[in-house]
């Protein structure tokens, strides 16, 4: 599995093709929500996924502090179907906090979580600081993790 993390500018056309294709099957057809995934916020983003031959297997979206929330902050986060059940989610948050902290230099990182993984953040640090909201009609919860 490869991983990389590159500025909007960095990608090739392919790679936002793909980037842009799983996104679109995870959250609008898979989650059956329609919303505008095309926020702005990407070109201005570190986009982190992990690739099997040039296939995106797992995503995330790295929002530099002062972009959607005072703090830094992690979005978009999906894995694939076929390659669900393999860690690959605990992979992919782990090596962004770790790129946020070490790289970014950030103490702080926001999450806008569906409520029902809660815990699997809280096993990464991260603690509710919001009750329970719809956002597109999926339950969230904002979340904060302090180093």
């Amino acid at each position: 599995m490869n991983c990389q993390i590159k500025r909007f500018s960095e990608l090739t056309t392919k790679e936002l093709y793909e980037i842009l294709k799983v996104r679109a099957e995870v959250f609008i057809v898979g989650q059956n929500c329609v919303f505008q995934d095309l926020d702005s916020k990407d070109e201005v983003s570190y986009h982190l996924f992990l690739e099997d031959n040039s296939e995106i297997a797992a995503y995330l979206r790295i929002l530099p502090k002062g972009i959607a929330h005072p703090e830094a902050a992690i979005g978009r986060v999906l894995t694939k179907e076929a390659y669900r059940k393999k860690g690959l989610s605990r992979e992919i948050v782990q090596k962004a906090i770790d790129f946020i902290t070490d790289t970014l230099e950030e103490k702080e990182i926001r999450i806008s979580a569906q409520a029902y993984l809660q815990e699997f953040y809280k096993g990464f640090g991260f603690e509710a600081i919001s009750d329970i909201y719809l956002y597109e009609g999926i339950e969230h919860v904002e979340m904060l993790y302090q180093k």
